[in-house]
């Protein structure tokens, strides 16, 4: 494994019931992946990560254990780096929404109710892996360019993004990220 540098992010298995209820959400949605979870790292042995009880910063020897780093497969700028670290600093304290995996859901089927997007659209809450989206995204980086919304995002998504089976979309933005 490369070691991380600050920006870089992980993704994750969770355990227990809360594992399987994501991990079956997202095999129905299409975003079938072994990882449940994603989490940014900040620097100085620490990680920030969307809990359901907000966004908090811990150390990563609290953290599950990374599955996969995006170390090395995104490139990123030292300027991006030292933005990514700055928002995910900022976005500590942000509340969880479970109502998120419904819309996520919702958005795969094509269902998307204004209200919906909105919802959605409001980074007033995150899931984990719509913050690491945000947080790439507000430094310049659009990870998708898939024609989703910012925050339409699982786990799932950031796995198939670091492993395409084919080419896809998802070939297309990792050539798209390394040529910019």
């Amino acid at each position: 494994m490369n070691t991380p540098l600050p920006g870089d992010f992980a993704l994750t298995k969770i355990g227990g019931i809360t594992g399987k209820l994501v991990a079956a959400g997202q095999a129905l949605v299409g975003d079938a992946s072994p990882v449940q979870h994603a989490f940014v790292y900040v620097g100085y042995g620490e990680i920030v990560h969307a809990m359901p009880g907000g966004a908090e910063m811990i150390s990563i020897e609290d953290a599950s254990e990374p599955v996969v780093w995006s170390t090395g497969k995104i490139p990123l700028s030292d300027e991006q780096r030292r933005t990514i670290k700055r928002e995910a600093f900022n976005l500590v304290g942000t509340p969880y929404s479970f109502l998120d995996y419904a819309s996520i859901g919702l958005a795969h089927f094509r269902i998307r109710p204004r209200w919906v997007r909105d919802y959605v659209a409001d980074t007033g809450h995150l899931i984990c892996s719509q913050l690491v989206d945000e947080v790439y995204l507000r430094a310049g980086i659009h990870l998708f360019s898939d024609g989703r919304l910012p925050g339409d995002v699982t786990p799932g998504d950031l796995w198939h993004l670091l492993h395409p089976k084919r080419v896809t979309s998802t070939d297309r933005d990792l050539r798209r990220l390394a040529s910019e």
